[in-house]
């Protein structure tokens, strides 16, 4: 079983930190070439120990009187571990063999250090388990025989499975640390990448907002003085002072237009909220609106039924912008006489929002092509739904249905 230390080696900021970078993780072949080294020097002097032990005395000499096959077979072995990453069974098998043939030869000692490093591998690198502990049983088989062959007592069979197993056992629990801590890393990075996904899809949601609201009010708003400015150019000569109102209409529609658009791209400043900065428009101006559109030459009628005085503020401001925007579209593509009603009604928690004209051809006023695009992302975006077509006789019709009761965010 893993332990949780490795969560406690988080960051200050949540993020599970990086396992240390060890020598055998950084210089995997100088580490390995250096633990073979190792390891044939400690077999050395551990079999000359054994050598000193029966005969009784120590010297420098025995370097040279030593067997040159107990030198082979444990060179043998030591470099063999230079494979215990790529081949761990290949590696165990390797060292097991020199095992058996320095018993073979009646050398005293053996190659355990390099089979421990060889089981670790086998605990280590080995994805599949079954194959796993197959090899470290082989293991524990071959040393009971080794020890039975040798005439070991019983407190020494224990000895020799429990090298074998602890070997194995210490591989196993570094590679399931290290998975851990892989695995760790990999949800990191997945809340990392969640997260930037979700802030960019707050950008681009707060773009097309920006974008509806400055569409809407351009859009309103030039073509409301685009209107009058055609009729004050049209009258002129012949009724100065109605020219003269025209001029003061267009005066005063670009001045709120410059207002509104003020307040939308403030929203773009740090270091104001921007909630604080979208135009407060709601059911409540949708009749100043149509005085408004009436101003232009618009003959438009407005009609309410069981509509609440006070609704949520985003269905208040969705239903001006698709009440604008539909009258702005008429204004400029139900031609030189358009006629349009707007009809308000509430019915199973719904707002129903319709607007109706009875142009017959359009003008010249250009359009983005984007109204009713604006006007159907905005009822989406509060649940609702939107239609819009040509009405049968001549004319176009939009409808909405928005939901009076938001669910709390």
């Amino acid at each position: 079983m893993v332990t949780g230390d490795a969560s406690e080696r988080a960051d200050f900021a949540g993020q599970p930190a990086r396992p240390r970078q060890g020598p055998f993780t950084l210089w995997p072949h100088t580490a390995d070439t250096s633990l073979a080294v190792l390891v044939f020097v400690l077999e050395v002097i551990g079999a000359l120990i054994r050598q000193a032990n029966e005969s009784g005395e120590f010297s420098i000499s025995m370097l040279g009187d030593a067997p040159p096959g107990m030198y082979l077979l444990l060179g043998a072995s030591s470099v063999a571990l230079l494979w215990r990453r790529s081949h761990p069974l290949l590696v165990l098998t390797a060292t097991l063999t020199a095992s058996i043939v320095w018993d073979v030869m009646g050398l005293a000692g053996g190659p355990s250090l390099a089979i421990f490093v060889s089981l670790y591998g086998i605990g280590r690198y080995i994805t599949d388990n079954r194959a796993s502990l197959i090899a470290v049983a082989a293991a524990m088989i071959l040393s009971v025989a080794d020890d039975l062959i040798e005439g070991e007592p019983i407190s020494v069979f224990g000895v020799s499975l429990s090298v074998v197993i602890l070997g194995w056992y210490i591989g196993r629990r570094v590679r399931g640390r290290r998975e851990y801590l892989r695995l760790l890393e990999e949800r990191a990075a997945s809340m990392e990448r969640e997260r930037h996904a979700a802030a960019q899809r707050a950008v681009d949601e707060e773009r097309a907002r920006i974008a509806r609201e400055l569409h809407d009010v351009v859009a309103h708003r030039v073509s409301m003085i685009t209107v009058q400015a055609g009729a004050a150019q049209t009258v002129a000569t012949s009724d100065p002072e109605r020219a003269i109102r025209a001029m003061k209409d267009i005066e005063e529609a670009g001045r709120e237009a410059l207002g509104e658009l003020r307040q939308v791209l403030g929203v773009l400043r740090s270091d104001q909220q921007g909630e604080n900065l979208v135009p407060v428009h709601g059911l409540a101006e949708i009749s100043d609106l149509v005085a408004e559109m009436r101003a232009t030459g618009l003959d438009v009628s407005l009609s309410s039924d069981g509509v609440p005085d006070v609704l949520p503020a985003k269905v208040g401001l969705a239903s001006y912008r698709i009440v604008q925007e539909a009258l702005t579209n008429v204004l400029k593509h139900a031609g030189p006489t358009p006629e349009a009603e707007v009809r308000l009604s509430t019915r199973d928690h719904m707002l129903t929002i319709e607007v109706t004209d009875r142009g017959s051809k359009a003008s010249t006023l250009p359009g983005s092509g984007q109204g009713l695009v604006g006007m159907r992302e905005r009822a989406a975006l509060l649940g609702g739904t939107f239609e819009a077509g040509p009405r049968v006789g001549g004319g176009f019709r939009i409808m909405a249905r928005l939901p009076i009761e938001l669910e709390q965010e």
